[in-house]
């Protein structure tokens, strides 16, 4: 009996420190704003949570006590209108209200009148997502995989948000016969191995939704990956649950991406839905927008990267802000993501470090951006430094015969299965290096030169 009762008191105490985790002061004082009735199971309840979305500026002085004078009101009124406010209550807890101005969650989530600033750089769709859309909701950019816009509408609004035109959309929310559209093009374009599900945010889609969606695509015998982009586990982790995760289990291979910024979003509850998706098989992988004033520092990054790599989610990209219309104060050099690049790269571990891209204006795609550690090259050798700035020689093979390639498989002499070369087409550089191919020279249309001699 005394043993029964010693592990009595000890499961009694997990579940109050569990409690503590998951419902802190500030989360029970928004909670009895919002609803004096409101009760633990309310707060961890993801649909409860939507419904109670902070999207007025009246709503978010009352729940945080932070109040804005008259003239940035009328500014900020002016913000929402164009670009709307939608934060859950989960995130806006994460608020450190005693220097709100400098927080990170309060930069990423609530907006500011420079929003309003357009810059002739800056467009509505910086990528082009529009032009490689072959039908509706289907972004076909890269040869063997799509994006799938399934969804126009997240659990909050992120200010730094590529996709700024779409998001809030709320005339646009994809109907079924819509996303059958998207479907059939993916059925009839056998090159596509690898679809990712992506808005606004796909986990919006119910249960169901989602179930009937992902067994459509799983069906189709060329898709061989399904991928989810999701900022759920940041901003809204309790929509991770058991009943979500036994439909997600059933369409394997499935990987998720998500997008922590600042190692303040992960918090008990975020670590919680990691694990939750990191125990059921998913892989995990993280993308990062680098923003000014809100982890633009070495040292805050590597603090990210290390926090994720602890709860089994690999940093994947750090991205250069686009250029969407209002995003310019949120824009830093290129050098800045360069410098945090050589704080990582040989200070931490290779599995920690996400690439560096800038995903290209006019939908080019995404270029990876590196330090420089080639310094010289002869015939024979690399001259090459290190993250500590030490130059080393690496010679290189003397006798080395490269296979020539005339894209005749069969009689290779290397091991390369049917599969391996199916729907297999050079393009670009590519095209250039390749054995096969008698192309010398990629001449843009309109070169006037070449113009001249057609004429």
């Amino acid at each position: 009996m005394k043993v029964y009762a010693t592990s009595s008191c000890i499961v009694l105490t997990i579940l109050k420190t569990k409690m503590i985790m998951i419902y802190n002061k500030v989360q029970q004082e928004i909670a009895q704003k919002i609803d004096n009735k409101a009760e633990i199971s309310d707060w961890t309840n993801w649909k409860w949570q939507l419904r109670h979305s902070i999207k007025t500026l009246e709503q978010f002085e009352n729940l945080t006590g932070i109040k804005f004078e008259s003239k940035e009101t009328e500014q900020l009124q002016q913000t929402f209108e164009k670009f709307p406010l939608s934060i859950t209550p989960y995130y806006l807890s994460l608020i450190r209200r005693k220097d709100y101005r400098h927080d990170p969650v309060f930069k990423q989530s609530f907006g500011s009148p420079e929003e309003l600033i357009t810059l002739k750089s800056e467009c509505t769709d910086p990528l082009s997502e529009e032009k490689d859309s072959p039908v509706e909701g289907i972004t076909h950019r890269y040869p063997d995989r799509v994006l799938f816009h399934v969804s126009n509408i997240c659990s909050m609004y992120c200010r730094h948000c590529t996709r700024k035109r779409k998001v809030g959309d709320i005339d646009y929310i994809p109907s079924k016969e819509q996303l059958t559209e998207g479907i059939e093009y993916i059925k009839k374009t056998p090159q596509v191995r690898d679809v990712l599900l992506s808005g606004g945010d796909p986990l919006m889609l119910s249960d169901k939704m989602l179930d009937w969606l992902l067994s459509e695509l799983i069906r189709i015998p060329h898709v061989q990956v399904l991928r989810i982009g999701t900022r759920m586990p940041v901003v809204l982790p309790y929509r991770i649950t058991n009943s979500l995760i036994s439909i997600l289990k059933k369409y394997q291979p499935l990987w998720i991406n998500t997008h922590f910024n600042h190692p303040n979003e992960i918090t008990d509850s975020s670590r919680e839905a990691l694990a939750k998706l990191a125990d059921a098989g998913f892989p995990l992988g993280n993308q990062s927008v680098l923003l000014a004033r809100v982890n633009d520092c070495p040292k805050i990054m590597k603090s990210l990267v290390h926090k994720l790599v602890e709860n089994r989610v690999r940093p994947y990209y750090l991205y250069q802000c686009d250029l969407s219309e209002g995003l310019s104060h949120f824009r830093t050099p290129v050098g800045k993501g360069i410098e945090i690049m050589e704080s990582l790269i040989g200070h931490t571990s290779g599995f920690a470090r996400p690439t560096f891209v800038i995903d290209t204006p006019g939908g080019g795609g995404k270029i990876p951006i590196m330090p420089n550690y080639v310094i010289s090259r002869s015939v024979n050798k690399l001259i090459l430094r290190n993250y500590e700035g030490i130059m080393t020689t690496y010679t290189e093979p003397n006798d080395y015969q490269s296979t020539i390639c005339n894209n005749d498989c069969e009689k290779c002499t290397l091991q390369v299965t049917p599969t391996d070369t199916d729907e297999f087409e050079t393009i670009g550089i590519e095209k250039l290096l390749s054995d096969a191919n008698d192309t010398i020279a990629l001449i843009p249309e309109d070169n006037e030169r070449i113009q001249r001699r057609n004429e």
